[in-house]
C-alpha cells in the first residue's frame, strides 16, 4: 500500500505540473509581478484557498448572470468558485498581467479571459456583459488607488450587476478598503471573520447597493 500511496501522489503532482498548477511555481510567478509592478500585482503570493473559497462563498451560483473577476493572478479564486458550482462559460475574468492571462486562458479554456484595466471597468468589459451580473469578485490592491478611484470602480460594478448583488473584496488591512459607510447612501458593507489561516491573514468586505438581495 505505501508504494500505491507514494506512486498516486507522484501522479497528481505531475498532473499539476502539466497543467501548470504547481503551487510553488505560483508563488515565483507573484512575485516576479510583484518586483516588475508592485502597485499593478499588489500582492507577494497567491490567495490562500481559505481565503479563495471565504470570497466564492458570497456568490450565489443559482442566481443567473455572469460573474467578474477583477484581478484573478494565477486563479485561486476562480478555481474556489467552480467548486462553488459555477459554470466556467459564466466567469469573465479581467487581468492586466499579460503573463497572467495566458496561464488563465489555458487553466481555464472555457471562461472570458479580458486583458484590461479593471479600474476602467466599463471600457474594458465593452459589450462581453450583455446581461447583469451575479456578482464581482475581486483581488486588486485597492489602497494603491486614491479613495475616488476606489469608489468610482465600486459604483461602475454595480451598474452592471443586479440590484443586491455582492462586490466581494478581500484586503490585508485592519480598516476597510472602502469606507464601511457612505453618506450618499448608495451602498452597504458587511464583513467576514479575519481568515487567520491566510498568509498574511486578510478579511472580506462585501458591498451591494440597496435594492433586492440577490445572493
Amino acid at each position: 500500500m505505501p508504494p500505491l500511496r507514494r506512486s498516486s501522489a507522484r501522479a497528481v503532482a505531475a498532473t499539476r505540473l502539466r497543467e501548470g498548477r504547481d503551487p510553488l511555481e505560483d508563488e515565483a510567478r507573484f512575485l516576479r509581478s510583484w518586483f516588475e509592478r508592485p502597485l499593478v500585482t499588489g500582492a507577494v503570493t497567491p490567495s490562500g484557498k481559505m481565503l479563495a473559497r471565504t470570497m466564492a462563498s458570497y456568490a450565489d451560483p443559482s442566481v443567473p448572470g455572469p460573474v467578474i473577476e477583477l484581478g484573478p493572478g494565477t486563479g485561486p479564486v476562480t478555481e474556489a468558485l467552480i467548486r462553488r458550482g459555477f459554470e466556467q462559460e459564466r466567469l469573465i475574468l479581467v487581468e492586466f498581467n499579460p503573463d497572467f492571462c495566458t496561464l488563465l486562458r489555458r487553466r481555464f479554456p472555457r471562461t472570458t479571459v479580458i486583458r484590461g484595466d479593471a479600474y476602467s471597468i466599463r471600457e474594458t468589459l465593452g459589450s462581453t456583459v450583455t446581461e447583469p451580473c451575479a456578482a464581482t469578485i475581486s483581488s486588486l490592491p485597492l489602497f494603491t488607488k486614491p479613495l475616488e478611484k476606489r469608489m468610482e470602480l465600486l459604483q461602475d460594478a454595480h451598474d452592471v450587476m443586479q440590484p443586491g448583488a455582492p462586490f466581494v473584496q478581500f484586503t490585508y488591512a485592519v480598516v476597510p478598503p472602502i469606507p464601511a459607510r457612505c453618506e450618499a447612501g448608495s451602498y452597504t458593507a458587511s464583513r467576514s471573520n479575519r481568515v487567520w489561516l491566510n498568509l498574511p491573514p486578510a478579511r472580506v468586505w462585501v458591498y451591494r447597493r440597496p435594492g433586492k438581495t440577490t445572493a
